[in-house]
């Protein structure tokens, strides 16, 4: 079955696959930039080929090799990462990349094991780095796979149980052929990026229709098992927006362990307290504008935030002396790693306003 896979689904790639990604390109001899593969291979966990090319191509163009993303700062790799998500990923990659410096010579390690515990990397990336950039033949299983082969074997069960896992393990170690893997690698993968998808697979024009278990059992919509839903529970947050009468907004530097961990982003408080601005800025909560509120939905939780606009403040002179406060101008956040929904609360505002509206006077 393994030979006759790969023939079919190699067969189609060359037809109907996608030959021509940014991160395809190679040298004159055919062969592909180890650090451009692994760049992308970590863009795309979790993330479409459409979202991630844009990005993808800009990085690139600022932190053209292993190198530079080494030693760049991390305001900078967050700022090029900002909107793609899941922002633990940029933090590896730039950590990975200091090990290889460190350890490798500056380069990606083309041993398995060394690459597969770099940060962030792990079994199913290292394997699609060293498939691609170096044809060694080394199977994969990321979500588009494993979708392919539960339902082309019929494997029932979550792909997140470790008995399940394993079993997609051994079939995608079983189809993986010893020629053409980077094809092979890339085919599977588009495969169950644009034909087997999760809705609506088109069963019709797919290569491996005519024994796929799922399609002649009518379990396709089954296939594979989706994790158990859990209610998302909400959680409630007030964001402050302090503008100063230039335009300057306030950021804060969140912590290193949570959500968006690191990342530059607006205050927060549980409730409409007064304390936090009035402390760090001349602003009273009486004089705040609500803006729209907005949800955002994570993994386990869903986000209900509630912005308050402080337009015209007077910032404090002590903000200057922490490290995890700045007043920020439109020019800098460009340059800044915000999470995209504070980005894109940012760019909805309105001019500041011509004057101070808040007085000095804070105890009346």
């Amino acid at each position: 079955m393994s030979a006759d896979f790969a023939t079919r689904l190699l067969a189609w790639y060359d037809r109907h696959g996608r030959h021509d990604l940014p991160w395809q390109a190679g040298d004159a001899e055919g062969r592909r930039d180890p650090y451009r593969v692994w760049l992308a291979e970590v863009m795309l966990q979790q993330t479409q080929v459409a979202t991630v090319i844009a990005y993808f191509q800009r990085f690139v163009a600022a932190l053209p090799s292993l190198r530079q993303l080494a030693e760049a700062e991390e305001d900078h790799v967050l700022a090029l990462w900002s909107g793609l998500g899941y922002y633990r990923r940029a933090r590896f990659l730039q950590r990975a990349a200091r090990v290889c410096v460190e350890r490798h010579g500056g380069e990606l390690p083309r041993d398995f094991t060394a690459l597969a515990a770099l940060p962030g990397i792990g079994r199913s990336t290292a394997g699609a780095i060293l498939a691609q950039a170096h044809g060694l033949r080394f199977p994969i299983l990321d979500g588009n796979v494993k979708r392919v082969l539960a339902r082309h074997r019929g494997i029932h069960g979550h792909p997140g149980q470790s008995a399940v896992a394993r079993e997609l393990w051994r079939h995608a170690d079983a189809c993986t052929p010893a020629e053409r893997v980077a094809d092979y690698t890339q085919a599977i993968m588009d495969l169950g990026a644009t034909v087997c998808t999760r809705a609506r697979p088109a069963c019709a024009r797919c290569p491996l229709a005519e024994d796929c278990i799922a399609r002649r059992d009518g379990l396709t919509a089954m296939l594979p098992t989706a994790r158990p839903r859990q209610a998302l529970p909400t959680r409630r947050t007030v964001m402050l927006v302090l503008r100063d009468p230039s335009g300057r907004i306030l950021l804060e530097r969140r912590p290193p362990q949570g959500v968006w961990p690191g990342l530059w982003s607006l205050p927060e408080t549980a409730d409409h307290a007064q304390a936090w601005p009035a402390a760090q800025a001349h602003a009273r909560l009486d004089d705040a504008t609500a803006l729209t509120p907005f949800e955002h939905v994570f993994t386990h939780y869903r986000l209900h935030v509630e912005p308050l606009l402080f337009d015209g403040v007077q910032a404090h002179p002590g903000v200057t002396d922490r490290t995890d406060l700045r007043w920020s101008t439109s020019g800098e956040l460009a340059t800044l790693g915000l999470p995209a929904p504070v980005r894109q609360l940012l760019q909805t505002l309105e001019p500041p306003a011509p004057t101070t509206i808040f007085p000095r006077d804070l105890t009346r």
